[in-house]
């Protein structure tokens, strides 16, 4: 069988959507357990999607952001905590591969291991006196020189795929300056462990435990780049974060229509489908949707089709693209629960853990306030540059 990067694009939707459809089969079973779904993570390894977003000129499949929020969207329809968890890998090494952030041997011996072996990444940043990494706060998590390497000691919380992630970009800082960097942690490094400390009643499955590590030797070659606090240069990658919650807001849908028209109490002649009410509802989830669609994929195009100066000016694109449509993806499956009813708030119904599961797109990055400030203050720059455009003329 072809590779997925040996695929035309519409077979590859084709391939994901037929391996995550799978998924769904077990994702309230791990979500009641709060267990890590390994089966999906081999799936979607034995299909070569880890690789997929690693850029052709190392051997990947290359894909433009557009694709592969598509695919993320795709997998997330299935099971929201596998699609947000292997969308930070996604993004991340793509995001490396094409800023040349890092030294290229060393993304290139990362890359190999990724698609060799289906190795997985993940930024490790969030602490819990830190708070959100987005925030800027100094991290406790320290590193100091000995020798020809660093020694690191401290404890990451919220580390997605922690049950089999490979490689932690880990934020430190370095001991007797003012200076934090970023380390490449191999899991499999002795005085790596992870504290299975997840207990969320959102994305239960995404295995988002603590990372600690304690006295970890790595080389010089693992600080890999250099951290100014609070500053953040736009990344297209995060999209993956509102992909996912459009994702799990179409699941809802579905299930909301289904309903719909196989409802029939005996109170009405037909299925509630035929009510006015329960159209309406209907109607305003797949205007919230379409209008994410456009919002979500129109954004990813031109991040694909700029340059890097013309992409060092979305931040206010790609924040506003992340705020809006998880808040429409709240909105649209609370609609579909009216729909469904009290039925929705039983424990065996799917809509609860999609209600549960798209609330934390609230708490992903960027936060809904730090955006709309954002967008603020550029309109107010706006008006301010016409007015000294006016003055000079």
């Amino acid at each position: 069988m072809k590779t997925l990067n040996e695929l035309e694009m519409n077979e590859r939707f084709h391939l994901i959507e037929e391996t995550a459809r799978k998924f769904k089969e077990t994702s309230q079973e791990h979500d009641e357990n709060v267990t890590f779904p390994f089966e999906n993570f081999e799936a979607l390894k034995k299909i070569g999607y880890p690789q997929l977003s690693v850029p052709s000129e190392y051997g990947g499949g290359g894909i433009s952001l557009r694709e592969l929020m598509k695919h993320q969207e795709i997998i997330a329809k299935y099971d929201g905590a596998t699609a947000l968890s292997i969308g930070w890998h996604m993004g991340i090494i793509m995001d490396i591969g094409e800023k040349k952030s890092w030294d290229d041997a060393k993304y290139r011996k990362v890359v190999q291991d990724v698609i060799e072996n289906g190795a997985l990444i993940n930024n490790l940043a969030t602490e819990p006196a830190t708070g959100s990494p987005t925030r800027g706060g100094r991290p406790e998590t320290t590193a100091r020189k000995e020798g020809d390497g660093w020694i690191l000691n401290g404890r990451k919380t919220f580390a997605t795929l922690s049950p089999i992630l490979k490689y932690g970009v880990i934020s430190a800082a370095i001991e007797g300056s003012d200076d934090v960097a970023n380390f490449v942690v191999d899991s499999t490094l002795k005085g790596v462990r992870v504290d299975e400390t997840w207990n969320s009643v959102a994305m239960r499955a995404s295995g988002s435990h603590d990372f600690i590590m304690e006295d970890v030797h790595v080389q010089e070659e693992d600080l890999v780049s250099y951290r100014t606090l609070g500053k953040k240069d736009p990344a297209g990658w995060l999209l993956h974060i509102p992909a996912c919650y459009l994702g799990i807001a179409h699941a809802a849908q579905d299930s909301a229509l289904e309903f719909a028209t196989t409802y029939s109490p005996n109170s009405i002649k037909g299925t509630i489908s035929e009510l006015p009410n329960v159209q309406e509802k209907l109607g305003r989830i797949e205007m919230l949707l379409m209008e994410s669609e456009h919002f979500l994929y129109s954004v990813a195009r031109q991040w694909d089709e700029s340059d890097e100066e013309e992409r060092s000016r979305m931040s206010s694109e790609l924040g506003a693209v992340k705020t809006s449509i998880v808040n429409k993806a709240v909105e649209a499956v609370d609609l579909a629960m009216r729909v469904v009813g009290a039925k929705s708030l039983s424990a065996d119904n799917e809509l609860q853990r999609y209600y549960r599961n798209v609330r934390a797109g609230l708490h992903n990055p960027p936060m809904d306030n730090m955006v709309i400030i954002g967008l603020a203050k550029s309109s107010i720059a706006r008006v301010g540059n016409a007015k000294k455009q006016e003055q000079q003329i």
